[in-house]
């Protein structure tokens, strides 16, 4: 899949390369890889992946990188990173209510980051994170970034011009539902202007004048995993006391189907648990965010009634279709679900090698998910065991506050 390219790419925190297998798919050259993580890295060198670093970023010095790059001013092109985002998640929030955030040591990655861009002064830089970066009232890993890109700017005499964007990868063809932060900056202040949209919801495409425009419509997890056959090998049944529950839930609903707000029994209060609660998927739309770490009850399920499999996960990731992993099952979801989408990736290393690298590009992306002509009817509902009708009764919605408002 690799193409033959004079763009060499350093990789921080590959993690199990979702960012680097787009970055390769656009003919750049992954020269070297780190992450701090044993299961990654077995990964990334289970899948030929050389100059691969095993240590924490604190640990990485520029003298390393330089030995394999070269010591030439900027012999990088392009440097990435996805800091670890567990100071700025949503989940962190739902937990604790609110988060040490940039005081967070976690968040020291992010310091690492940038020390090493400005020791090597890569060509580009891309920065992904989680959304919850740049919360309104709540963005001072944001602001940060731009003070700490604007003391490199001074100290080495370059124009580091950061763009940014939060970006839902369905909207690019990724067949799911993730919104994720990009930064990207050059060191000749040239600034980078982020793809358009290219796919919409399947009811605007067929109800909106948006579809007659070019966008299609959202890719499909049946698009992207239909084809692919369960692998009787792992264990994939679904565990705990709610197993039982999740065949009477429709394809595409969660636990909210079991309120008096749906077409279920009520057995659960309106918002009074993780939307992934009992999440199942549905043939017909982009499969939501994979988990990097589920509990037993915590979603995305297959139609089937069971645990997706590390493939399917995989394949609603985009990576290549060669992809290897293994190690045990919790590290190999932590591993995928903390990825990057390859296709997202792609789609965007296409634009940097446009925006910077005045490089053209004729064929089709390479990690793109065919569309599908026919999609099968839902998987049928069966009733709800009798050992949780003793939940039947009214319950209560979980109060949301809003300046000051209570809202249903």
């Amino acid at each position: 899949m690799t193409q033959k390219s004079d763009f060499q790419v350093v990789s921080l925190f590959s993690g199990c390369g979702g960012l680097d297998y787009g970055f390769e798919a656009a003919g750049f050259k992954i020269q070297f890889s780190n992450d701090y993580d044993k299961y990654s890295v077995n990964t990334l060198r289970l899948n030929h992946r050389e100059n691969v670093l095993h240590a924490p970023v604190e640990e990485v010095v520029s003298s390393e990188i330089a030995r394999v790059i070269g010591t030439k001013k900027s012999s990088c092109d392009v440097l990435l990173g996805g800091p670890p985002c567990q100071p700025f998640s949503k989940s962190a929030y739902w937990s604790k209510g609110d988060t040490l955030r940039l005081k967070d040591p976690r968040a020291n990655t992010l310091e690492h980051y940038f020390r090493l861009v400005e020791d090597i002064l890569p060509k580009v830089f891309l920065l992904e994170n989680v959304h919850g970066l740049n919360y309104n009232g709540k963005e001072e890993g944001f602001q940060f970034i731009i003070e700490r890109i604007s003391e490199i700017n001074r100290r080495c005499g370059v124009n580091y011009n950061p763009a940014w964007a939060v970006l839902n990868v369905a909207d690019y063809g990724v067949p799911q539902l993730r919104v994720r932060f990009f930064l990207i900056a050059s060191l000749n202040g040239k600034r980078f202007r982020f793809p358009q949209a290219t796919h919409i919801p399947i009811e605007e495409a067929e109800t909106t004048f948006l579809g007659k425009m070019g966008f299609s419509p959202y890719i499909s997890a049946w698009e992207a995993i239909g084809d692919i056959p369960e692998d009787k090998s792992q264990k994939l049944k679904v565990g705990g006391k709610w197993a039982d529950l999740l065949p009477s839930i429709p394809e595409g609903e969660n636990y909210l189907w079991h309120t008096d707000r749906k077409g279920g029994l009520p057995l659960f209060g309106w918002r009074t648990r993780y939307w992934s609660f009992l999440l199942k998927l549905s043939k017909r739309l982009p499969s939501w965010t994979i988990q990097a770490q589920p509990g037993s009850a915590i979603g995305p399920f297959h139609w089937q009634n069971r645990k997706l499999s590390w493939q399917e996960m995989a394949a609603i990731q985009t990576f290549p279709k060669n992809f290897k992993i293994n190690g045990p099952q919790t590290e190999i979801q932590r591993q995928i679900g903390n990825a990057v989408p390859s296709l997202m990736s792609e789609i965007l290393a296409r634009e940097i090698a446009s925006q910077f690298f005045n490089k053209s590009f004729d064929e089709p992306l390479i990690l793109s998910v065919p569309r599908c002509e026919t999609i099968p009817e839902p998987e049928p509902v069966q009733d709800v065991p009798d050992r949780y009708l003793h939940l039947l009764g009214d319950r209560s919605p979980v109060p949301i506050y809003v300046k000051g408002q209570n809202l249903p």
